[in-house]
């Protein structure tokens, strides 16, 4: 039975957290997902950035990852427990993530997502990512394509009315806190 939420507070991975992502992890990547030791790895790397999303009780119900590299922002994964769907999470974590690269003087996003991931296709042109091109057979699980998506400079009055009309929008729907 899937769970509403009302709130959600979105901070920085910490090692204790890493058995908690793994689990969210197994559940949305089957036989495909990170080892645990990759995000051990991820937390040592300079350029990586992790978050966790959290619900008022600590229980830890998504995450996702970048990489900054100069003025890039690379998105490496990010998913959120089957039960807590449809709840912005995703888009609260999406949301972090950019404020994080507006305070890092990160000008551009980019991701892949699987091309039949129209949930999160959506979720990501909201946001204004757009398709810039294929990496074909991308997924090693089933040889899926996937998009990659881009973003304009961030810092584009365009783009930040967009983002900040989306936010207001998120705040009707779920407080997001730090």
């Amino acid at each position: 039975m899937p769970v509403k939420l009302n709130e959600i507070k979105i901070e920085y991975m910490k090692k204790e957290d890493v058995d908690s992502v793994v689990k969210i992890e197994e559940e949305a990547y089957g036989n495909h997902h990170w080892a645990k030791s990759s995000f051990y790895d991820e937390m040592s790397n300079n350029l990586a950035k992790y978050y966790v999303a959290k619900t008022p009780e600590g229980k830890i119900v998504g995450y996702a990852g970048t990489w900054h590299i100069i003025d890039e922002g690379h998105i490496t994964t990010i998913a959120v427990k089957n039960d807590y769907l449809r709840n912005h999470i995703g888009e609260a974590i999406i949301r972090r993530i950019i404020e994080d690269c507006y305070k890092n003087n990160i000008k551009y996003l980019t991701l892949e997502v699987r091309v039949s991931n129209i949930p999160a296709i959506k979720l990501y042109e909201k946001y204004g990512f757009q398709s810039l091109g294929t990496r074909k057979g991308y997924y090693q699980d089933n040889n899926e394509d996937a998009l990659i998506m881009w973003t304009e400079n961030i810092f584009y009055d365009k783009f930040k009315e967009k983002f900040n009309y989306n936010c207001d929008k998120l705040e009707k729907l779920i407080k997001v806190y730090e």
